[in-house]
């Protein structure tokens, strides 16, 4: 609608739409030019008619503002944001001293054969910290599934597979939550040297370069005696804890601190963990 005298009245603003083309919000509000005094249209010469006012364009034509998309959200759990890498790296240095690994924060994986102890050891070796610490076991972790769990001793297969690797992810997401609200983790898991990209790695890539691996390997016939004394799917036959424990042996030679618990109960091999990661905080194994 025209108006005989003045401006025409601006649109009436929607959301999502900004101000008409051509009509200037401070123009029409006192105040908008103040300390200036008001400047009088020019009058109109005789015999010319004043210009017209040019229309205003239609409401559909006021081009929308721009819409701005939100930031990224940042990776946190909590309070704390979580790092982008390992929450613990690998010292460039060795200290002078040896730190006392019981009131150090650090993230140990504990490797062995089925029946090297390693959850017990694992267990009792968190339970007796100064510093607070989690203990974080694959085959838990694993077993988070229920129905559809595919079991490796029904048969290797893609599924079994697949739940173990997310198994690990899971493993190394908890330990790097826990590392980040300073909370030291000691993970469980049966590695095999001969498998170091899905193994070792794997570990390596989901926790950090500051995880400390220590292999618990006792002997042949101390993982038969244990084993036997298992139920449930954590039992395995005598034919594949032999395969397991000799696949183990490729950790001879490898660099990585090795324990032999044969002719130890679990508060020994505990203590023993202890001397080992005292060593490896004071020197990095090449791994």
């Amino acid at each position: 609608m025209q108006h005989a005298v003045g401006s025409p009245l601006p649109p009436p603003h929607q959301p999502g739409h900004g101000p008409a083309a051509g009509w200037s919000p401070a123009a029409h509000h006192p105040g908008a030019h103040q300390g200036s005094a008001p400047v009088p249209p020019p009058p109109s010469a005789p015999g010319f008619a004043p210009a017209p006012v040019p229309p205003t364009p239609p409401h559909s034509q006021v081009p929308p503002a721009p819409q701005h998309s939100p930031g990224p959200v940042p990776d946190t759990t909590g309070h704390v944001p979580l790092p982008p890498g390992a929450p613990v790296g690998a010292p460039s240095t060795p200290p002078v001293a040896a730190p006392d690994p019981a009131g150090t924060t650090l993230a140990v994986l504990l490797i062995g054969p089925a029946g090297a102890g390693k959850t017990s050891v694992a267990k009792y070796w968190a339970d007796h910290r100064r510093v607070p610490t989690a203990h974080i076991s694959l085959d838990d972790v694993r077993e988070w599934v229920r129905s559809g769990f595919a079991d490796p001793q029904s048969g290797w297969n893609d599924h079994s597979e697949a739940q173990y690797r997310l198994a690990r992810r899971t493993c190394g997401f908890a330990a790097r939550n826990f590392l980040a609200n300073g909370i030291s983790c000691i993970l469980d898991d049966a590695v095999f040297p001969d498998r170091p990209v899905v193994g070792l790695g794997g570990w390596k890539r989901h926790v950090g370069p500051g995880l400390l691996p220590v292999v618990l390997l006792p002997g042949l016939e101390i993982v038969l005696e244990r084993n036997a004394e298992r139920s449930g799917n954590r039992r395995l036959t005598d034919e594949e804890v032999a395969r397991i424990h000799g696949r183990m042996a490729g950790w001879y030679g490898s660099g990585l601190p090795i324990i032999d618990n044969s002719q130890m109960d679990v508060p020994q091999t505990a203590r023993v963990l202890d001397d080992v990661l005292a060593r490896s905080v004071a020197s990095p194994p090449t791994w």
